[in-house]
């Protein structure tokens, strides 16, 4: 085949500007741009008033939308007809196709290599703030077939990006499909029934309290906060406390091998559970992180976290958080698990033996479940790499 003609975007798109001066009167539908080539966004009416913008841009369909700070992560789009006439912030600037299709554009501003091409070219200070202007927008050079040839790759590519969206829903009911497994799994072995006249957490530990130390200096005692908590998942820390503030932590509060650790707050963290394991390690934990140490007379230390983080033990824990997350940006201790509602979780208690094989069972479950789970994640690997090759292809000419 004859070699696509490559152009800079100066020569198919023009800066289109459609700037409206702002009406403290009017309200105003506005848009924004997602990163990682993901569209366009809508976020909440704005009223003029409540505004320091003397201008907005207006958004026509098919027009391509440029974030001129964030072009180089991918905030770059089509305007689609759902959006035509919203409007954006000046920071975004706005493009008109004058010598090709739009959906061609916009498929090809979707590359990282295109990302990765406007990092290189743009400004500012740190890259947080890097800016890409028009100009240097317009300087990329674009494959440049027939108009024909233009809309045949662009029908090609999304059919393959529908395949492909397809295969994502079919791997994401996959993981969810696991998870319900192993869920019902655990509340079979530690069902509702068994809960009725259980032992409480208060009642199997000789120790259940949250850190209370926290300010960080050089020293040898290290400290856990919720990050190092993750899903049955214990990552060593490598903050450390201040020499004078780890002198005032008690004996009792150091993390114990055989601890079972309970994030207490912070979204998307409350209830986690994990195992501590460092034999030679001096910690403690901050106030977000309790530590359970199980009383050892009649309850194995395993049994206490298999239980916890099972199905059963995560909505004993987090149906007792308190608090509201709507208002985190104000102070995230708002919603919380505290201690003395930690104290009352129910907790079944069979013998010592039997606690052992309900162990040994929960961990060989556990074991191909996460089997099941490695095997997904490499599917996610090869989705995720689908779409980036697809585009490769079409504006190499070949598909």
């Amino acid at each position: 085949m004859t070699p696509w003609p490559q152009v800079p975007l100066g020569e198919v798109l023009e800066e289109s500007v459609d700037a409206v001066p702002v009406d403290p009167g009017a309200t105003y539908p506005i848009s924004g741009v997602y990163s990682f080539g993901k569209g366009l966004l809508s976020r909440p009416p704005l009223p003029g008033s409540q505004t320091t913008y003397k201008v907005f841009h207006r958004l026509h369909s098919d027009d391509i939308v440029m974030s001129q700070l964030k072009a180089w992560e991918g905030a770059i789009a089509r305007v689609t007809p759902e959006f035509d006439g919203w409007f954006l912030s000046p920071q975004f600037v706005t493009f008109k196709p004058t010598k090709v299709d739009s959906r061609y554009v916009e498929w090809f501003c979707k590359q990282s290599s295109v990302w990765t091409e406007l990092m290189s070219k743009s400004r500012g200070m740190g890259a947080r703030r890097d800016a890409v202007s028009p100009s240097r927008f317009l300087s990329i050079t674009i494959p440049l077939p027939p108009p024909e040839e233009q809309q045949r790759i662009v029908a090609r590519i999304e059919y393959l990006c529908q395949k492909t969206e397809l295969l994502n829903t079919l791997h994401s009911g996959a993981i969810a499909e696991v998870e319900r497994l192993l869920a019902s799994e655990e509340m079979r072995v530690w069902p509702g029934d068994a809960l009725v006249g259980a032992k409480s957490l208060e009642d199997v530990t000789v120790f259940l309290a949250r850190g209370r130390q926290s300010e960080q200096g050089p020293s040898e005692h290290y400290l856990i906060k919720t990050q190092h908590v993750q899903d049955r998942k214990f990552i060593p820390s490598r903050m450390t406390l201040a020499h004078h503030i780890a002198a005032k932590v008690a004996p009792e509060s150091l993390a114990q091998p055989r601890d079972v650790l309970i994030a207490c707050s912070a979204a998307g963290c409350l209830g986690r559970v994990a195992y501590f394991d460092q034999a030679d390690t001096i910690a403690s934990t901050d106030t977000h992180v309790a530590i359970a140490r199980a009383n050892r007379d009649v309850i194995l230390p395993e049994y206490l976290y298999a239980y916890l983080r099972s199905a059963q033990g995560q909505y004993q824990l987090k149906s007792r958080e308190k608090g509201d997350w709507q208002r985190e940006k104000v102070g995230f201790r708002f919603t919380e698990l505290n201690v003395a509602d930690m104290r009352l979780v129910p907790v079944p208690l069979p013998g010592l033996k039997e606690q052992r094989r309900i162990v040994d069972h929960v961990e060989r479950f556990t074991q191909r479940i996460d089997a099941l789970r490695n095997f997904q994640s490499q599917r996610a690997l090869e989705i995720a790499a689908l779409r980036p090759s697809v585009l490769n292809h079409a504006f190499s000419g070949q598909l």
